[in-house]
């Protein structure tokens, strides 16, 4: 790809949203308030305001490799807290993706090297889950079960935050967990049941 047709298409989006609307920009910069916290993955064929058919300023959006929501990386935390404690968002989102290669990377015996300890995370996951995921014999509904499991405990790891327990204390926060299908292009709703997480945690993770 040559990067002036990158400058080309802004120049026509430009072009095409003033058409519809002069004050579409002005507008824009008056600042956000979206609804959603949208954690996906940063997959190039993923992308987050596009598959939801959302406008620009309603969806706040992280995006890593596998969708991850790990305690320790600064950056998915930094968001969280920015979103649910600042932009007051309402709903969390972890969006996976069926033929996630972050997902499958992890299934492989292989050295990565830099991304080693970024992808223990998604063997922990597997780990946790070795009976369920081992009693599968089709390789791609495997990979395909890890990529929902992963979006599970993903929603588990943001329930066990402090921005989260406090937002759904005071203005019933949701978080949910949905998977991207690639090959079809509909979003599913695995269907997190919040409430329930939410109680079996409190014994060990309740941040007051």
């Amino acid at each position: 790809m040559k990067l002036e047709r990158v400058f080309e298409n802004n120049e026509a989006w430009i072009a095409e949203k003033l058409e519809v609307n002069p004050t579409y920009f002005n507008e824009l910069s008056q600042g956000q308030s979206p609804d959603i916290l949208y954690i996906g993955c940063s997959d190039s064929r993923v992308s987050a305001e596009e598959l939801m058919g959302l406008k620009p300023g309603e969806v706040f959006v992280h995006r890593n490799i596998a969708n991850m929501v790990v305690n320790i990386d600064l950056n998915v935390m930094s968001v969280l807290n920015y979103a649910v404690s600042h932009l007051k968002v309402n709903h969390v989102v972890v969006c996976g993706h069926y033929f996630c290669g972050g997902v499958k990377a992890a299934m492989q015996a292989q050295d990565l090297g830099i991304l080693n300890p970024w992808l223990r995370n998604i063997r922990d996951v597997y780990r946790t889950h070795k009976v369920e995921l081992n009693a599968i014999t089709c390789e791609t509904e495997k990979y395909n079960r890890l990529v929902e499991l992963n979006v599970e405990e993903q929603c588990i790891n943001l329930i066990k935050t402090a921005d989260v327990q406090k937002a759904y204390k005071e203005r019933n926060l949701k978080v949910h967990g949905w998977v991207f299908d690639i090959q079809t292009g509909k979003l599913i709703d695995l269907h997190i049941d919040f409430d329930k997480i939410m109680h079996n945690i409190m014994e060990i993770y309740d941040l007051g």
